[in-house]
């Protein structure tokens, strides 16, 4: 099953040698520029989206708008996103043992920011990356972390989530066996 990243995660990219990504500093805040008039009565957000390359040439960075989409609350819901506000990274040439770094400023309900999802989609020299995920909270301290984390811990976000996922596809297959017609006979029953 797969299983998203944590807030603060390194994520590695197999089809393009050292280039890794991180989503990171995720919390409320006012946008530099002003808030949108459409985001009335919605609080505010930041998250980064931190690329590195830690391979032997240089790779060309696109991550523009409608490559980052921001998701909060249980639902699932598309959080506004200002684009006015965010800062991108449009065909940069990172280098080996740099960085460069996009931010996104969002907002939606308050109450919906202690669950963030936050799914990224690189453009690396003209080629598409997969899809990742980020999930992560505001108000959720996120571990300084060096390394990409390997596995999860119990009790931590990833743990959580991993299990809630485990558990909504056990539920899911209880219910469709319930749903399954009851008259058939056991083969050799008569």
């Amino acid at each position: 099953m797969y299983e998203p990243n944590v807030v603060g995660d390194w994520r590695e990219y197999d089809e393009h040698a050292g280039l890794r990504v991180r989503v990171h500093r995720l919390e409320t805040c006012e946008p530099p520029r002003g808030r949108d008039d459409a985001a009335a009565g919605l609080a505010y957000f930041s998250v980064r989206v931190t690329v590195e390359n830690r391979g032997a040439g240089h790779l060309g960075i696109h991550l523009e708008d409608g490559q980052i989409d921001v998701r909060v609350g249980p639902d699932g819901e598309g959080a506004f996103l200002d684009w006015r506000n965010s800062q991108f990274i449009e065909g940069f040439d990172v280098y080996p043992l740099r960085r460069a770094t996009a931010v996104l400023y969002a907002a939606a309900p308050e109450a919906s920011l202690g669950h963030v999802d936050v799914q990224v989609q690189l453009r690396v020299d003209e080629e598409w990356t997969d899809r990742r995920l980020w999930t992560g909270g505001t108000g959720v301290l996120e571990a300084a972390t060096a390394t990409p984390v390997t596995g999860t811990v119990p009790g931590g976000l990833a743990h959580q989530v991993s299990a809630y996922l485990k558990d909504a596809v056990a539920q899911e297959a209880v219910a469709e066996d319930a749903s399954a017609p009851k008259d058939q006979k056991e083969p050799g029953g008569g």
